[in-house]
């Protein structure tokens, strides 16, 4: 085997083996499967929408892309402070009156994401726009068949007080005529076609990413939005660039890790690693009390940290140097040893939604990509013709002004997003990423140890039973075993069980040994990983 795709969706791996299998290369396998992607999981992903990505390739190129969508020039700190309605149950963004910042042509960041994928192709593929927009063109034009997941989100119920999954495909006519043409959302297994979204992208094709921006894809986006009191403009379009980037490293064990940095979560997985790596947890048994505990106090600490000392770095002077230093890893190992509980108070952080997606690509030679990409929960707007769903990224912004999450003309919010490639000596061994909302860092870390501390490959990595913990409650999958979970209430934890068997994140691995390609895809979604 000399190639591994692995990602949420069938159709996107194929699409990226058969890239490869016809002599392109990794970034051209991972740009056409993420444009697939948005074909085929198009509430997910697409775009106009914010991701982030790392790029590692056996000529020396090591980099990341970041590419979070940034509040509109329009935005004003104080525009919503007189519209808050209350913080959503789970204490993650706030209800606001007439859902502005949720639904409709006001809850959108700058689209990043189809600029993201022309720079990334541009500079390290080997094949054009036009050929990588070939595969999504024609599931846009055959039709999809309705896979579990992406019936599930349009059939989402209303959670701690956001709006139900089913009117961000009802509410907008634009939307309705595309996913419910006749009045009635297809069923699982029924076709799903999108010919405008197909248009489009040929348009695309023909004329380069460009005209997304600044031609006539721009100026349709803009009229509308002007026509419907939506905050992006011109200049917003113009603007919308991603960010160039070192990886944020690191050392865990014997191996390096490169991550991503803000507004990206690798920060929140380095500070674990950083406390983790004072811990025998081999010792403790995988799974156990014991290694759950410890585990989740580190992931308790690194979102308190998050909470209060993490954003986005044009905006908060984020202490990088002092959160990976020996002295607080130290100190905060100790307070774990000596059965101190760090609470987590709810400080709206501005939890991200799960409506993402991820795609690992990776060759024997030591090239890779991880990038995940997202629309947010998606803003149920579509402009008439384009068929691409817009972010609704303004969301977990915080309306009430003069606080680290504050709404700011060009800010983007912290995220979790956080595609990592774990080294050993100077060659890659391990890539991973996951859809998952606030979930996506403690799901990539709990691969991560698994590989390294328990010797797991990568299927088994993101197979294992999981718990989450960021708040005062250990949350556990329905696999954790009841007597584990009673262990740690005499502990004094507040635990809560989970009816399914498996929990999000959605992490997807590639995983390089002996010169040998094993993948892994959560058996929580509808993917896979194969190779060629």
């Amino acid at each position: 085997m000399r190639a591994m795709v692995s990602a949420p969706q069938p159709e996107a791996v194929e699409a990226g083996l058969d890239v490869l299998q016809s002599g392109g290369n990794v970034v051209d396998a991972a740009i056409t499967a993420a444009l697939v992607q948005t074909a085929v999981d198009p509430l997910m992903c697409g775009i106009a929408g914010f991701g982030s990505a790392q790029v590692r390739l056996a000529d020396g190129t090591h980099t990341c892309i970041d590419f979070h969508g940034h509040a509109p020039l329009a935005t004003r700190p104080q525009m919503w402070a007189d519209r808050i309605v209350r913080e959503c149950d789970d204490g993650f963004g706030f209800v606001l009156q007439g859902e502005v910042n949720e639904i409709g042509y006001q809850c959108m960041t700058t689209p990043m994401t189809l600029r993201a994928f022309g720079e990334i192709l541009g500079r390290w593929g080997s094949r054009s726009m036009a050929d990588a927009l070939a595969p999504a063109i024609r599931w846009c034009e055959d039709g999809f068949e309705v896979r579990p997941h992406v019936w599930d989100f349009w059939n989402a119920p209303s959670i701690a007080g956001r709006i139900p999954g089913i009117r961000r495909v009802t509410d907008d006519p634009s939307v309705a005529k595309i996913y419910a043409p006749n009045g009635k959302l297809p069923s699982i297994g029924e076709i799903l076609r999108n010919p405008d979204l197909g248009k489009t992208y040929q348009r695309i094709a023909d004329h380069g990413v460009e005209d997304f921006y600044a031609g006539d894809i721009a100026r349709t986006i803009t009229e509308d939005m002007a026509a419907h009191g939506g905050l992006i403009t011109a200049a917003d379009l113009a603007e919308s660039k991603p960010i160039e980037t070192e990886p944020l490293w690191l050392t865990y064990r014997d191996h390096r890790v490169a991550t991503n940095q803000p507004p990206g979560g690798g920060l929140v997985i380095a500070v674990m690693l950083r406390i983790l790596e004072r811990f025998d947890l081999a010792a403790m048994g995988h799974n156990s009390p014991a290694y759950i505990a410890t585990v989740s106090e580190a992931m308790k600490i690194a979102t308190v940290e998050k909470d209060a000392r993490m954003g986005d770095p044009a905006f908060v002077d984020i202490p990088v140097d002092d959160m990976l230093s020996d002295a607080f890893a130290d100190r905060m190992a100790d307070r774990i040893r000596n059965g101190e509980k760090t609470p987590v108070p709810r400080l709206n952080s501005g939890a991200d939604p799960k409506e993402t997606t991820h795609i690992c690509v990776a060759d024997i030679a030591g090239n890779c990509v991880t990038m995940t990409h997202s629309l947010g929960s998606s803003g149920g707007v579509i402009t008439e013709g384009l068929g691409f769903m817009y972010n609704n990224c303004m969301m977990v912004f915080d309306p009430r002004p003069g606080r680290a999450g504050s709404l700011a003309p060009g800010k983007a919010r912290f995220s979790a997003l956080s595609p990592t490639i774990v080294f050993k000596g100077n060659d890659p061994c391990l890539l991973l990423g996951a859809p998952g909302g606030t979930t996506i860092t403690m799901g990539n870390l709990q691969a991560i140890l698994n590989v390294i501390d328990f010797g797991m490959d990568a299927q088994q990595a993101v197979h294992a039973p999981r718990f989450t913990t960021t708040s005062d409650t250990i949350e556990v999958t329905n696999r954790i075993l009841r007597k584990t979970e009673a262990a740690l209430q005499g502990m004094g934890y507040t635990t809560k069980r989970h009816g399914h068997s498996y929990m999000m994140p959605t992490v997807h691995t590639i995983r390089i040994s002996d010169d040998k390609l094993d993948g892994g895809a959560d058996p929580s979604g509808d993917g896979m990983a194969m190779g060629i």
